[in-house]
């Protein structure tokens, strides 16, 4: 990510927590809009048991005087990101305050982002990062288990988003097919024009 897009879409499955999060926070202070799509299917190190016992601990962290002026524990997983993001970065200040509003974190995949590329970040993703064999939390485990109520509804809209993506693919191939047919077919006829064309330079 060194050069600078209009807008980066960032696919969050499989990547680590905080290795993503701490990417993220350097691109936004620099400038870039970044939307992070699939924030549930990200990975924290460590087994699921060791890092529902660090999420309580957390959890238990209240302000005694006041509770309802927070802290606020998050439980989504778009949340619980943004949250990490915003730890790495001065947001209290103007320049950190307008790198957060350069920032947009989903679960699953909503229109438009579905009908647009998205791309992975090589050094944030656990297979390359985390060695084999070590133990990983998936975040929407961990977020179902702390409170979070819209697991099942991320999922069976995934499984819809999914179903017409694999029938616009379908398609895109039934037409290719066509196409390449179509041009077999009419070869010679194309090549005649084609000639025709290239004499007035183009």
């Amino acid at each position: 990510m060194s050069t600078f897009e209009k807008v980066i879409i960032i696919d969050a499955k499989g990547h680590l927590l905080g290795r993503l999060a701490s990417i993220v926070a350097k691109q936004i202070l620099s400038g870039q809009r970044i939307v992070i799509v699939r924030a549930e299917a990200l990975n924290v190190s460590g087994s699921f048991f060791r890092n529902k016992i660090k999420y309580h601990d957390y959890l238990r962290k209240r302000m005694v005087v006041n509770p309802a002026r927070g802290p606020f524990h998050f439980r989504a997983p778009s949340k619980i990101l943004y949250k990490t993001i915003r730890g790495m970065i001065p947001h209290k200040t103007s320049r950190g305050a307008a790198a957060l509003g350069r920032l947009k974190i989903f679960e699953g995949i909503p229109p438009p982002y579905d009908k647009q590329k998205r791309m992975v970040v090589p050094d944030a993703l656990r297979v390359l990062r985390l060695k084999p064999g070590r133990k990983y939390t998936t975040i929407s485990r961990l977020s179902k288990e702390v409170g979070w109520k819209y697991e099942e509804v991320v999922k069976k809209l995934e499984e819809k988003r999914k179903a017409k993506s694999q029938a616009f693919y379908e398609r895109k191939k039934e037409l290719a097919k066509i196409r390449t047919q179509a041009l077999k077919s009419k070869g010679g006829e194309l090549q005649n024009i084609q000639q025709k064309i290239s004499t007035f330079g183009l």
